[in-house]
């Protein structure tokens, strides 16, 4: 106990003489865990997005007007043999197994929701329902079997084309995996900047302090006594700047994501901080660890103990 306390006492002792170098260990740990931290938030966001939106996913039957191309609708706009034969298809057809559920949208409906998403302008004010192909809209049990169902459809009579929202989706997450990525490369250059900065503040707190250790290597004082000061003074500063990391990543979690996003774009189940919250333990895990390694492998090499 006392070795324990006089280690500890050693520590804050350094501590106070370094205070700007143990202040900049702090902050560039702090920022560093911080994009660490956010990178999680948003791949965790991604994949939770990722799952609602597939589960929602649609395919998107379009029938022949008077409009489409030859080459598509070679018999003209759908008829209603082949609008009954297609709705077979997707109640006790083929495609009934991979079908969880589907509606009709006529051209009417197809122009008012157009109208709706786009607004009514100069281009728009033209268009009739006529212009407007209706669609079967098929939910699948699963979005994965998207292909099968297109290729039932692709060259049934009636059907101009078969699409889905995977495409576009899939340049979504695409983009936002893109921005994870940029952030943990941010990420890992600062932490690399936080162990230079660590490695740098035990190597003037050795210096300082060189007196010191050279009487207690003479006395024959361990090394672990001699060691643990330095190590304990670097995982402090780190240990505050990881727990600065955790507020910042809680505070993006609940009033960024949880609050503010959702009420910016309330169709999307954004995150909070019950997700902060499991990844605040790794964030202190990874300040604690760098810091005890860039500490240890300093003091070895410049005390040489």
């Amino acid at each position: 106990m006392n070795r324990l306390l006089y280690m500890l006492g050693e520590t804050f002792s350094s501590l106070r003489r370094n205070v700007a170098m143990v202040a900049s260990v702090i902050l560039v740990t702090f920022i560093s865990l911080t994009f660490v931290g956010s990178a999680a938030l948003m791949q965790t966001q991604v994949n939770q997005m990722t799952d609602d939106f597939y589960d929602r996913l649609e395919l998107s039957v379009f029938l022949c007007t008077e409009n489409s191309p030859q080459s598509a609708c070679p018999t003209g706009a759908v008829s209603a043999d082949q609008r009954d034969s297609l709705e077979h298809t997707l109640t006790d057809g083929a495609a009934s197994q991979y079908v969880a559920s589907y509606r009709h949208e006529t051209q009417q409906e197809a122009l008012d929701d157009f109208l709706e998403t786009r607004g009514e302008n100069s281009r728009t004010a033209s268009l009739t329902a006529s212009d407007m192909p209706e669609s079967y809209r098929v939910l699948l049990h699963e979005p994965e079997e998207f292909p099968v169902v297109t290729e039932l459809f692709g060259s049934a009579p009636g059907v101009e084309s078969v699409a889905d929202q995977q495409e576009v989706l899939d340049q979504i997450f695409g983009i936002l995996n893109g921005l994870t990525m940029v952030a943990l490369i941010i990420a890992g250059v600062m932490i690399v900047c936080a162990l230079l900065l660590v490695a740098t503040t035990i190597r003037l707190s050795a210096f300082s302090r060189r007196r010191e250790t050279g009487i207690m290597r003479l006395v024959g004082a361990s090394k672990s006594m001699i060691r643990m000061p330095f190590v304990f003074e670097g995982v402090i500063a780190a240990l505050i700047g990881g727990l600065l990391a955790c507020a910042a990543t809680w505070v993006v979690a609940e009033f960024v994501l949880g609050q503010w996003m959702a009420q910016q774009v309330p169709s999307i189940h954004f995150i909070d901080s019950a997700q902060a919250w499991s990844i605040m333990p790794g964030l202190l895990a990874i300040a604690v660890v760098l810091a005890i390694i860039a500490s240890w492998v300093t003091v070895r090499r410049y005390l040489r103990v």
